[in-house]
Parts: structure tokens; C-alpha cells; sequence
């Protein structure tokens, strides 16, 4: 027997989810939007006033822009249930039955997990970063022992 078999399966459904870069995110972006709000109305009205409509539009969509790719990454995440492995990246969404997924791996410096597929090809799994360090050690293990289990 393999050392640590006896620790028991993690419960199923079982979801993962990045840490690192949704917190990250949220400070960042939270920062930057209460920087431009201050900015704006630090300004005075006759500055304010020379910013067209066009402009202003600009900066809206420019913010919405950054939300939206804040908010795929925030959305990704991998979830396993009994019959199947979920993976969403970002606004897209794939499903995997267990006898699809291989192997998963993390290499060193890696951004994220990859999923060896019995067609010979790799999916990324966007939801487990390198970035988060023990966690995604864990998630990859964890998830590594679902697939051994789930196999066979």
C-alpha cells in the first residue's frame, strides 16, 4: 500500500476554487476604483466639465472590461461529483467523465493545474493556481486521489 492511502477520499460534490488571484482582484481593483472615484471627484467642476460624453463612456467600458475578466476568473472553478469532473474557465464550461481524466498535474512554476485526457490531449483547470501554494499542493493531491479512485 502506497504511504498515506489510509486517509480517506475528500466528500463528494467537492469544489475548488482560486484564492491567490480572486483576492488579489477584489484589493486591487477595489483600490483602483475608490483611486479613480477620489480622482474624479477631486476635480473641479470646469474639469470635470471638459471630459466629453465620448470619454467618459470610455472609462465605463475600459472599467467594465476589467470586471469582466475579474469576474471569469472568479467564476473558474473545478467540481467533482460522483459521476463526472467539471471544469470552468472562465465563461466556459467542460465536463469530463472520470474514465476521461488521466492524470493531473502541477509543475513547478506552473500558473495552474492541467488535466491529462485518454485522447491525448490537456485541459487547464483555471480554478487550482501554482500561485496558492499549499493549497493548490492539496487540491492536487486530493483531486489526484479522486481520479486513482474513480479509474478503476
Amino acid at each position: 500500500m502506497p504511504a498515506g492511502s489510509d486517509v480517506p477520499l475528500p466528500a463528494l460534490p467537492r469544489t475548488w476554487r482560486p484564492f491567490g488571484a480572486r483576492l488579489a482582484g477584489i484589493l486591487f481593483g477595489g483600490m483602483l476604483l475608490v483611486v479613480c472615484a477620489f480622482a474624479w471627484f477631486g476635480f473641479d467642476e470646469a474639469t470635470r466639465a471638459k471630459f466629453t460624453w465620448f470619454q467618459r463612456g470610455t472609462l465605463v467600458f475600459l472599467g467594465l472590461l476589467a470586471f469582466s475578466a475579474w469576474y471569469a476568473l472568479v467564476r473558474s472553478r473545478v467540481v467533482a461529483t460522483e459521476e463526472k469532473l467539471v471544469v470552468v474557465n472562465g465563461y466556459r464550461r467542460y465536463e469530463y467523465d472520470w474514465a476521461e481524466v488521466v492524470a493531473v498535474n502541477l509543475a513547478p512554476g506552473a500558473p495552474w493545474v492541467t488535466l491529462d485526457l485518454s485522447d491525448g490531449t490537456t485541459a487547464s483547470a483555471l480554478a487550482i493556481q501554482g500561485s496558492d501554494g499549499g493549497r493548490a499542493k492539496a487540491a492536487v493531491r486530493d483531486l489526484r486521489r479522486l481520479v486513482a479512485a474513480h479509474s478503476g
